[in-house]
C-alpha cells in the first residue's frame, strides 16, 4: 500500500476538531462554483495534491465563524462537503485553529481569520495565486504588503490586515492576493475584473 504523498503547503498551525463531520450551508453550492472559476481563469493555479488558493464566507454576520476550503484540495475536482472546514475559532496568538471538518483547514485560516475579525463589513475572501497581477500590482495601485514573509504565519496574516485597510484587495509580497467581498458573489467579481486589467496592462 502507497504511502500518502505529504502535503506542499500544510498548515502550520495546530488544529483542533470539534466535530468531525462535514460544513452544511447553502451557500458551499456558491462557493464551489468560485472555486471553479478561480480554477478556469489561472487565479488558483494546481500543483501536485492541491491547488494554489483558498476561499471562505463568514458563516453570519457579526461572528467570526468562517467556512473555508480544506487544505491540499485540488479546486479543478468535483467538491464535496468533505472539501471544506468551517472554523470556529482561530487565534494568532497561540497559533491554533478549531472548528467543524473532516479535513485540515487551509494553510492561511490564520490570514482569513485576521481580516474577518478586523473588517465586519467583509463577508467572503478569496486569496489566489496570478503572476499577471502581482507584475502589475504598482501600476494598478494595489496595496502589496512590504516584505515578504513565510505563508500560513501570524505575521502574514497581521501584515495583509494591515495593507488591506479599509479597501478591498492587496497583494502578499511575493506570493498571491487576497481579494474581499461584501458576499461571494461580489469577491469573486472583483477578482475576475482585477485579471481583466492586469491582463489589459500586459
Amino acid at each position: 500500500m502507497k504511502k500518502p504523498k505529504p502535503e506542499r503547503h500544510p498548515p502550520k498551525f495546530k488544529t483542533t476538531f470539534l466535530k468531525r463531520r462535514a460544513p452544511d450551508d447553502p451557500r458551499l453550492e456558491a462557493l464551489k462554483s468560485w472555486c471553479g472559476v478561480f480554477h478556469r481563469s489561472g487565479l488558483a493555479p494546481s500543483y501536485g495534491l492541491g491547488s494554489h488558493g483558498n476561499l471562505s464566507f463568514r458563516v453570519k454576520p457579526g461572528g467570526n465563524r468562517f467556512i473555508i476550503t480544506a487544505s491540499a484540495i485540488r479546486l479543478k475536482n468535483r467538491l464535496t462537503r468533505r472539501c471544506f472546514f468551517e472554523v470556529n475559532r482561530a487565534d494568532l496568538r497561540t497559533n491554533t485553529v478549531s472548528g467543524a471538518g473532516v479535513r485540515r483547514p487551509s494553510s492561511e485560516s490564520l490570514m482569513h481569520e485576521a481580516i474577518y475579525r478586523k473588517r465586519r463589513d467583509i463577508h467572503a475572501i478569496f486569496h489566489g495565486h496570478c503572476p499577471q497581477i502581482l507584475a502589475r500590482a504598482a501600476r494598478l495601485g494595489i496595496p502589496e504588503t512590504p516584505e515578504e514573509l513565510p505563508y500560513g504565519t501570524a505575521a502574514l496574516a497581521e501584515s495583509v490586515s494591515a495593507a488591506l485597510a479599509g479597501g478591498f484587495f492587496a497583494v502578499m509580497k511575493n506570493h498571491g492576493f487576497v481579494c474581499l467581498g461584501k458576499d461571494l458573489d461580489d469577491a469573486g467579481a472583483r477578482a475576475v475584473e482585477m485579471l481583466g486589467k492586469a491582463l489589459e496592462k500586459s
